[in-house]
């Protein structure tokens, strides 16, 4: 039970920190997720912040297994 609540906090901290950090990418090219229409730009950052909770998902859970395989 407890190994469940961890696993699933850290994915979903995993996830929340990279699609923050694809969000930050966007902005710092320039562009606009919440932008009105589906326009390149938009199309562009929403991509980002999924590939961004993407990897911060699979970054947790590699951090996660280094953590269980040294024990």
């Amino acid at each position: 039970m407890f190994a469940s609540l961890i696993e699933g906090l850290t994915d979903a901290v995993g996830f929340v920190v990279g699609a923050l950090l694809g969000y930050g990418v966007g902005v710092t090219f320039g562009l606009d997720l919440f932008a009105q229409g589906y326009g390149t730009g938009s199309i562009i950052a929403i991509l980002l912040v999924g590939i961004g909770g993407g990897m911060g998902l699979q970054a947790a859970r590699r951090f996660r297994t280094s953590k269980t395989d040294v024990e």
